[in-house]
């Protein structure tokens, strides 16, 4: 049953969603098929690693290491593998901020996110595309903070109004000041990850306050096919040795960056976060690793990466049973859409493929409010994909069964061609059935009383209701200005100019 219980207050177990039945995609003697195909694969072809640091740590730990003049090909003995697999920490909780926004990624408690660096947004008030900026990454972290469905806060969209060398530092700024939930976010590099970790520490108190509690999760991206590149290890290395949480998410693509058939290409994928797993682990020994995915299909037709397509609900789902089977945390991209528009398209595709994802037991679902193969975010497909959520975490609860539920005295009471509108029963039990809020159940008339909106219409005004109401809970005194002086002074390092004014007297 969902155990979910607002009243648990600092208690990750009690506002976290168990699933009470599940979907496996992979019969336990397939997952171990892929994982003895993994090491195998490992073992005889290895990975190409662009970062000579990175190769020479693997080498001490007793990987066969053959330098070339700008990479090394790394090969991997089945027993360090195992190894690295068992060094990782568990059980995991992903910290918020503040301690009533943790979440328990124990096995089968299920979560959702929004998915990551989309660059454009349709705007909330002229409904117009337009490039994303700071301010809009700080309104939708500020909904994500709201909404009780997302678990976790994803980076939805990048600051594209800030120069790309230090853009993560202006979106993990935007992030930290509106919201105290978990925060997973790219890097980029090396630099960088070491800089948002120090904003991080500032956010937390201190460094040895946020090794406790460690709210930042660091995505990396393992290049596919078989491939680590210098960037994405250098922020692994860094991630590693300051304490926060390394997301590792391949995204392959099945008939382009992979091999097309599903089962190949989980082979390949699972090798790339294994690879990246042992590096955390040869690092620092304990390092918090979540499995993640956001591989799917290149639709050969349109020659674009399908993200709404059932291939990447299924990949996904069947990383979750690799993730479970190394009793690793899991956060898997489903619920993306290939629409335009939050229209029927985007409903169904998230629906259907965010099912998948949530009944396959991931800890983390995201995808929510992601438009145009994962390039746009709305804010009303983020609302409306929340009231879907609330459908889900209804579904994964299953049916309970208890005297008390039977009700088997109340039908005797009523018998035949009686009522049960006014029984108590009937009071007691009604906060159990869902609710709506932008979807509507009403008559065709009430509807049209109140201004015949579409369900697009109803979620843009709940965002808008949201951004101007709800309170954050702020950073420590002191925190705001100290980031905001870290990165002017990262900037000066760099030679940047980056306020407005200064951009246009250039």
């Amino acid at each position: 049953m969902i155990t979910h219980n607002r009243s648990g207050q600092n208690d990750p177990i009690a506002k976290s969603w168990k699933i009470g039945f599940s979907a496996d995609i992979l019969s336990r003697e397939q997952v171990v098929l892929i994982h003895e195909a993994t090491l195998d694969l490992l073992k005889h072809t290895g990975i190409r690693v662009d970062h000579m640091e990175a190769a020479d740590i693997y080498r001490d730990y007793g990987a066969e290491v053959s330098y070339g003049e700008r990479y090394a090909i790394v090969k991997f003995p089945s027993y360090l593998v195992e190894d690295a697999i068992r060094w990782a920490a568990r059980p995991l909780i992903f910290y918020g901020r503040t301690p009533d926004k943790d979440f328990a990624a124990f096995q089968n408690h299920v979560g959702f996110s929004t998915f990551g660096e989309c660059v454009k947004i349709i705007d909330p008030k002229t409904r117009e595309i337009r490039d994303c900026v700071k301010e809009d990454l700080a309104g939708i972290t500020k909904v994500c903070d709201y909404m009780d469905e997302i678990a976790v806060v994803e980076r939805a969209c990048g600051s594209l109004d800030y120069p790309s060398e230090v853009q993560p530092l202006h979106n993990l700024e935007a992030m930290m000041k509106n919201t105290s939930k978990a925060i997973f976010i790219g890097a980029v590099n090396g630099v960088n990850c070491r800089k948002m970790i120090e904003m991080a520490c500032i956010a937390s108190g201190s460094k040895d306050a946020f090794r406790r509690r460690p709210f930042l999760n660091i995505f990396v991206c393992p290049t596919s096919p078989l491939r680590l590149g210098k960037e994405c290890a250098a922020q692994i290395i860094e991630a590693a040795r300051g304490g926060a949480g390394i997301a590792i998410i391949p995204m392959a693509l099945a008939g382009a960056t992979s091999v097309v058939t599903l089962a190949g290409t989980v082979i390949s994928h699972n090798a790339e976060v294994l690879a990246a797993i042992m590096l955390a682990q040869m690092v620092q020994k304990g390092a918090r690793c979540t499995y993640c995915s956001m591989s799917t299909i290149m639709d050969l037709k349109h020659m674009i990466s399908a993200t709404g397509s059932p291939e990447q609900s299924m990949i996904s789902a069947a990383t979750v049973k690799m993730a479970q089977f190394y009793h690793l945390p899991s956060w898997i991209g489903a619920g993306l859409s290939d629409s335009m528009l939050p229209d029927a398209q985007a409903g169904c595709e998230f629906g259907i493929n965010a099912l998948n994802g949530a009944l396959s037991g991931a800890n983390i679902v995201y995808g929510a409010g992601s438009l145009e193969a994962a390039l746009t975010i709305d804010y009303a497909k983020l609302v409306l994909d929340c009231e879907g959520m609330s459908y889900i975490r209804k579904i994964l609860g299953g049916i309970e069964v208890t005297k008390e539920t039977m009700a088997l005295d109340i039908i005797h009471k009523a018998g035949p061609g009686g009522e049960f509108l006014y029984q108590k029963h009937t009071f007691d039990h009604m906060r159990s059935h869902s609710q709506v809020e932008v979807f509507t159940r009403s008559t065709r008339s009430a509807w049209t009383a109140a201004g015949a909106k579409d369900a697009a219409d109803m979620a843009y005004d709940k965002a808008a209701r949201i951004l101007n109401t709800h309170q954050v809970a702020p950073l420590i005194p002191g925190a705001e200005e100290a980031i905001a002086k870290l990165i002017a002074d990262f900037e000066r390092e760099l030679g940047l100019r980056t306020s407005i004014q200064e951009r246009e007297e250039e």
